[in-house]
C-alpha cells in the first residue's frame, strides 16, 4: 500500500478530528506489519508541513520501504497527466508521479485526496476503499 501525504498528515496531527477510515486503515496496516511504502516527495511534503517535527518524521520514515522514481516513472507520470488533461481532468505534477508509481508497482493508494478518484476513472490506479 502506498500512503499519500494527505493521510500521513492527518495521522501525525495531534489535533485531528475523530477517527477517519483512512487513518484507521494506515494504523491497522502498520500494526499488522503489512507493506506500507513511501517516496521522497511524501517525506518532503510532511517535513515542510510540520514545522519542528523533522527528526521525528525522518525517524518514522526510515522504517518504511522507499520507492525512488526512475526516468521511466517521470515519463509515465507526464503521459498520465497528459492523458487525464485530454479528458478534462487536471492532475498536479506530484500527484501524477505518485499515481504512476502506484500503477507501476501495482500498489493500492490510500488517500483522502479526491483528485485521485478522478484519475482512477481513466487510469488503472487502485484506490483503497473503492
Amino acid at each position: 500500500m502506498f500512503v499519500d501525504t494527505s493521510v500521513w498528515s492527518l495521522a501525525l496531527r495531534r489535533d485531528r478530528p475523530g477517527p477517519l477510515p483512512e487513518v484507521a486503515e494506515l494504523q491497522r496496516a502498520l500494526e499488522r506489519g503489512e507493506p506500507v511504502v513511501t517516496t521522497g516527495l511524501v517525506l518532503q511534503e510532511l517535513i515542510q508541513g510540520f514545522d519542528g517535527a523533522r527528526d521525528q518524521i525522518v525517524a518514522r520514515f526510515t522504517l518504511l520501504p522507499f520507492l525512488v522514481p526512475e526516468r521511466d516513472d517521470h515519463v509515465d507520470a507526464a503521459d498520465l497527466r497528459t492523458s487525464c488533461r485530454r479528458r478534462g481532468v487536471q492532475v498536479g505534477t506530484i500527484d501524477a508521479l505518485l499515481a504512476a508509481l502506484c500503477i507501476r508497482y501495482e500498489l493500492t493508494l490510500l488517500t483522502t485526496d479526491r483528485d485521485f478518484s478522478r484519475v482512477a476513472e481513466h487510469e488503472p490506479l487502485r484506490l483503497w476503499g473503492v
